[in-house]
């Protein structure tokens, strides 16, 4: 239990009392706190919470992280009003109202179902405190429509919140603070450790699933309420609401990522777009009086990416692909809107989007933590292509294997070849020069081209592919400043000379990725070579010679290459057999893509990757591991098979021999005759450390079981032994037995300090590698020469991270012993 939960459960207390004093005082001519002042005071603890909901949920998947996002995504938005009231933007009661309640009818209906699976679930204090605060949005709303409803009732349903929340926050943090010794009443950590011991993991795995549904029902609500009459008009008012639900959902695709969902991820990002698009047309109004247009392409060919997204998530989850449909209605409902957002028909499926979302929230909610499960169907479409000798779904370890080394994402890559048909089917529409912002293209290019493109190519960096991720990134940043300049008005004559060099710097970068993807596939050099169309249809622009037609043939060439791509991202990382292949290198060089080897790549923290890494050694394979130093290249001492195997794929020189590492003087113990008395205390008193000491070769070896092994361990009179002081390198030892180590880089290459590197280097000669991230140095250890230490001198063969000094202090105290 982490004090994370103290934290959110006394933000929550504190915002609780800040709005109960806000609505005891609002019958007074002057309100105790200026609007202002309380709508900063909230952005800053949705922030908190928002902080305190997402650690906790790296620890454990439960109610607390959709409470915390929920009421911050509430009060970010109900922030920000009261902000814009106190700047006298909403001075008019009717506008506040109108701008209010899309969200309090949001909040009240997803608190109100957060309270009921708590208490299903037998979560009681994040049901009452849902509860409670459903119970005062709802009061808010009535209060507003009738004055029979004071707001008293509210500020006492937030009292309540407060009184809650504060309580169980003290009571927490007392609980720790005084190591168990202050227990309130009802609040027993330990037996609600034992409680979540028998909670059933079962459910979604995604945990942030259910919140991004949530911020589906607000911007819903928004343009249903209008429908539907409870709110008289679509003005600047309920622009925070949705733009507050879009850059959540922002953070709902990274961490969507995290839990290895990519085809939610890419959902979410895409009902991201949306809702930036919206709120844009919203604000529209403030600079011009008649309402945007819409670029047809470009909500045609979002429908298709929908549709197709729907297509896959149906494999996963049948009830979730019916539900992404709803958002294929409703790109189609735009498309054939000209109003977009403002047409009654759009506002229809918004109110069906509304329904849908609450329903599969409720789901989601109850699976990811009852013990019973509501059928979504998952599972049944896997029964029956687990009869198909054609197609098969992807399983196991090895459905999000990273390019290099290991990763905490999923892969982006679907999101980024998504983002690049978006972007490019999105300038097929030519504004207006006189008015450039009157059509809706600068979310378009902005968001889908640009933000989401930089998400991708992020997420492509963490996982190794450090190409892919610098295309998406220069592609990403093309798109918004060509959006922001061409679509915005401020492009001009003036400035033709500046934007054509600026394009040509971004296609000589293009230039160098092109050349790179001929090492990579057919389907990037394509890709990249094709954007070159687009940089071309840009500065041709700039100078004013584009020719009819050009644009138009461009972006169609670049949009049908991303497509293609994006479909064979989406096959591959579904499917076993890649449908749809992205194609081999064009050039294929000696020792270029070593880390696409099938090596595998086990994360260190898992103890269950250790055990891994334990049985390949003890039978006979090598593998690459990290220590407190850089990484090695390890074989198991009783396998003479893998330590020549080891010798041979570096390249081992005799000048640089195979060393010798224990995981304690325990294994040592039956030899210990064999020490003199000074070098068994010296090693005594030096061990755990990164430092290795050549001590003489004897019968001693024997004792460790190396057999035919030892010929490759050291040189015919001394041999470099070490205990490593690295916990995960010395319980495998206890486990293999004594290991034989090497550097993991080919002799004369600089130290491996990352495990990246250690597949770039020796990926298609190892068998696995542990996966730590970078080394906590990057100096290798310090080697001692202790052959003559008897005589009382030592020398050194190699100065490492242990200096001179620190070693030669060791000797001076063990002598004095």
């Amino acid at each position: 239990e982490s004090l994370h939960s103290s934290v959110g459960l006394g933000g929550i207390a504190a915002g609780s009392l800040l709005l109960a004093v806000h609505f005891y005082s609002l019958p007074r001519a002057v309100p105790l706190i200026p609007s202002t002042a309380l709508g900063v005071l909230l952005l800053m603890l949705a922030s908190l919470l928002a902080y305190a909901g997402i650690l906790r949920s790296l620890r454990d998947a439960s109610l607390f992280l959709t409470l915390c996002l929920t009421i911050s995504v509430f009060w970010c938005g109900h922030g920000v009003l009261f902000i814009l009231r106190g700047q006298g933007v909403l001075s008019d009661a009717d506008d506040f109202l109108s701008a209010l309640v899309p969200g309090l009818v949001t909040f009240t209906l997803a608190l109100l179902i957060l309270a009921v699976v708590g208490f299903l679930c037998r979560e009681v204090i994040l049901a009452l405190i849902a509860s409670a605060v459903s119970l005062a949005s709802a009061h808010e709303v009535a209060m507003h429509y009738s004055t029979a409803f004071g707001s008293s009732a509210v500020a006492c349903s937030y009292m309540v919140v407060c009184l809650v929340g504060g309580y169980f926050a003290l009571g927490r943090i007392l609980y720790f603070l005084t190591k168990e010794k202050i227990t309130f009443p009802g609040i027993d950590l330990a037996k609600k450790k034992t409680h979540k011991q028998i909670q059933p993991t079962s459910g979604s795995t995604n945990s942030f699933a259910a919140t991004g549904l949530i911020l589906n029902m607000l911007s819903a609500s928004v343009f249903g309420c209008r429908l539907l009459g409870v709110t008289g008009k679509l003005f600047i008012g309920q622009v925070p609401w949705l733009w507050a639900a879009g850059l959540y959902q922002l953070g709902i695709c990274i961490f969507s990522y995290r839990a290895m969902d990519v085809l939610m991820a890419t959902f979410f990002a895409f009902t991201s777009i949306l809702k930036f698009a919206g709120g844009y047309c919203l604000l529209y109004p403030i600079w011009q009086p008649e309402e945007p247009t819409f670029p047809t392409p470009f909500l045609v060919v979002f429908s298709i990416l929908l549709a197709v997204l729907a297509l896959f998530v149906t494999l996963k989850s049948p009830v979730d692909g019916l539900y992404l449909l709803f958002y294929v209605a409703y790109c189609i409902a735009l498309a054939c809107c000209p109003k977009g957002f403002f047409e009654g028909g759009a506002q229809a499926v918004d109110v069906a989007i509304f329904v849908a979302s609450a329903l599969l929230t409720l789901i989601h909610l109850y699976n990811m933590r009852a013990s019973g499960q509501m059928p979504t169907g998952k599972g049944s479409v896997k029964a029956l292509l687990a009869r198909s000798t054609w197609l098969k779904l992807r399983e196991g370890a090895n459905l999000h294997a990273p390019y290099l080394g290991y990763s905490k994402y999923a892969d982006a890559e679907v999101l980024g070849y998504a983002c690049s048909v978006l972007a490019s089917f999105a300038i097929t529409t030519t504004g207006d020069p006189q008015t450039p912002l009157a059509t809706v293209i600068i979310p378009w290019l902005v968001v889908a081209g640009g933000i989401l493109k930089l998400l991708s190519g992020s997420v492509a960096f963490a996982r190794g592919k450090t190409l892919e991720s610098s295309a998406f990134i220069l592609y990403a940043v093309m798109w918004i400043i060509w959006g922001l300049t061409r679509y915005s008005g401020l492009y001009g004559t003036t400035r033709s000379f500046h934007a054509a060099v600026g394009i040509i710097a971004f296609m000589l970068f293009n230039g160098f990725i092109v050349f790179c993807t001929l090492f990579l596939n057919t389907a990037w050099f394509l890709y990249s070579l094709t954007f070159f169309l687009i940089a071309v249809s840009f500065l041709l622009d700039a100078i004013h010679t584009l020719p009819a037609g050009y644009d138009l043939a461009a972006t169609l060439i670049f949009g049908l290459v991303s497509f293609y791509c994006f479909l064979s991202a989406l096959c591959s990382s579904t499917f076993e057999s890649p449908c749809l292949p992205m194609g081999r290198p064009m050039v294929q060089l000696s020792g270029v893509a070593g880390g696409m080897t099938k090596c595998l790549h086990l994360p260190a923290r898992k103890a269950s990757s250790v055990k891994r890494i334990a049985d390949i050694l003890k039978n006979g394979g090598t593998c690459g591991i990290p220590t407190d130093t850089v990484y090695v290249l390890v074989a198991a001492c009783h396998r003479p098979d893998a330590v020549e195997k080891a010798h041979h794929s570096k390249r081992q020189a005799q000048d640089r021999p195979m060393s010798l590492w224990i995981s304690s003087l325990k294994q040592l113990e039956p030899a210990k005759h064999l020490f003199s008395p000074l070098l068994w205390a010296f090693m005594e008193a030096a061990w755990p450390s990164p430092i290795s000491l050549v001590v003489p070769r004897g019968e001693w070896v024997d004792f460790l079981g190396m057999k035919d092994s030892a010929k490759y361990v050291g040189t015919p009179q001394s041999i470099a032994i070490r205990i490593p002081d690295c916990s995960v390198t010395t319980h495998l030892i206890d486990m293999v037995g004594p290991i034989v180590v090497t550097s993991a880089n080919p002799t004369g290459e600089a130290d491996t300090t990352h495990h990246n590197q250690v597949y770039a280097k020796l990926g298609d000669k190892v068998d696995a590698v542990l996966c730590d991230g970078p080394s906590p140095e990057n100096i290798a250890s310090t080697v001692v020469d202790c052959t003559n230490i008897d005589s009382g001198t030592i020398g050194f063969f190699r100065v490492g991270i242990i200096p001179k000094s620190q070693v030669l202090q060791i000797l001076e105290q063990v002598q004095k012993k």
